[in-house]
């Protein structure tokens, strides 16, 4: 990532995103766990977002 700078400030923007099923349903499981997987990574190379790391839990998908 590139780091943003103005005339007093720099930064570097980084989103964490958290997805999660209704009431947190432990469903990413086998086969599901990795079109999940792939879905969000053609996602990410269609918008041109880097993904650092991602973790894919049996309730909950994290990204940074």
């Amino acid at each position: 990532m590139d780091m943003n700078s103005l005339s007093h400030t720099k930064w570097e923007c980084k989103y964490h995103i958290v997805f999660a099923p209704k009431f947190r349903r432990k469903v990413a499981y086998g086969q599901l766990r990795q079109d999940i997987a792939n879905i969000l990574s053609m996602l990410c190379k269609r918008k041109h977002v880097e993904i650092i790391e991602a973790e894919i839990c049996p309730d909950h998908v994290h990204m940074l």
